[in-house]
């Protein structure tokens, strides 16, 4: 739940401290407080767009533990549950995600800017299993920093859960609750917010390069020839990477964009066309599907994709079909998200369209659906 009454009560009280020190009446902004490791029981959500600083809250709560593992007696005392002290802090960052700061140190922190050392206190995991593993190994830490949370399945909400309330464990998650698509990023990230103690929300500015609005969503598109070309609404969920700018039509850049700079085409073609599409191909009738991907990849003008878009997008979403693998993403999306093209349909229309296979692996191994990459 969010914070609200206590963000109430310390604007109130920072204005009576403001007020008895002289100051006029102003408006009055909640004070930039240290973290409070006295708190037991913490499941704390960070959200917000790429580059918005949850990451750096996280590394602004590391440098506040230095601090405070300094106090001693009843100071200490206050931070300590079930054998676990609050003020040690553990830094979890996910296996799939090592593609990020390729070179900063093996043990940082790292955040755009920065980074701190975590030296033996870190640990990449894959799954729930190995957090609860490395906690187990672990008694004395009462702090843990996951980050990207919603990469690990669903069972790591009720493993974090069930640490907290047990041990008075405090658990931080810094992580992207919203995708491109700016819907729900999986169900891992409905159940944290579902059993979250407090969530603090940050923002960034638009990086459209005529605004300077607030920002909440990230935004996905490819450098194509000069050309800013948003990604497809199908274009795939998880795509591994993201921190560096590249000018590849297969590889996405990533902005923060407020709501009128953040472009998403294709959504009314995903549930008009495309998924009716693969829902008539799991029922055994492919023909139409495989029309529609074959026009997609060699003349895309016949395709309903672009019958759909013609009449209703100016340039920028018109930009989007100019990236590469158009057709790929669009099986994709049907196979690794919506399940409706079988196994042996998906490695026959690869073969017989002749589609990128190296693209469709990468992507496959994000979305951890690797079992299927033996029939490529």
């Amino acid at each position: 739940m969010l914070c609200g009454m206590d963000a109430a009560s310390d604007s109130h009280d920072t204005s009576t401290f403001l007020k008895s020190l002289g100051f006029p009446e102003v408006r009055v902004h909640r004070s930039f407080n240290h973290f409070d490791f006295t708190r037991p029981a913490r499941r704390i959500l960070v959200i917000g767009s790429m580059g918005s600083g949850k990451t750096e809250f996280s590394a602004r709560v590391w440098r506040d533990s230095e601090v405070a593992l300094k106090k001693t007696g009843p100071a200490a005392e206050k931070t300590r549950t079930d054998g676990a002290d609050r003020r040690l802090v553990f830094f979890i960052r996910s296996a799939l995600d090592m593609k990020r700061f390729p070179h900063y140190p093996k043990d940082a922190l790292p955040y755009r800017g920065g980074y701190v050392r975590c030296g033996k206190n870190i640990a990449e995991i894959s799954s729930s299993f190995d957090l609860e593993r490395i906690i187990d190994e672990n008694p004395l830490v009462g702090t843990w920093i996951i980050d990207e949370a919603a990469f690990y399945e669903e069972r790591l909400a009720y493993v974090v859960e069930r640490a907290s309330r047990d041990r008075g464990l405090t658990f931080i998650f810094p992580s992207l609750i919203l995708n491109f698509r700016r819907e729900i990023f999986n169900t891992t990230a409905r159940l944290l917010l579902d059993t979250a103690t407090d969530v603090f929300p940050l923002t960034a500015y638009c990086e459209h390069p005529e605004c300077i609005e607030d920002s909440y969503y990230t935004y996905r598109y490819y450098t194509v020839g000069g050309r800013e070309c948003p990604a497809l609404y199908f274009d795939p969920l998880i795509v591994i990477g993201g921190d560096r700018e590249v000018n590849d039509p297969r590889e996405p850049n990533y902005s923060t964009r407020c709501d009128d700079h953040h472009y998403l085409p294709g959504k009314e073609y995903t549930f008009l066309a495309l998924k009716p599409l693969g829902e008539q191909a799991s029922k055994g009738d492919a023909a139409p599907l495989r029309r529609e991907l074959e026009r997609i990849k060699g003349d895309i003008e016949k395709s309903q994709l672009f019958a759909h878009f013609k009449p209703a997008y100016g340039e920028i979403m018109m930009n989007s079909l100019r990236v590469s693998c158009i057709a790929e993403k669009a099986l994709l999306f049907l196979f690794a998200e919506q399940n409706l093209v079988p196994n042996d349909l998906f490695l026959r229309l690869v073969h017989e369209l002749e589609m990128d296979v190296d693209y469709m692996k990468r992507r496959l191994a994000d979305c951890r659906r690797t079992a299927v990459l033996e029939g490529l």
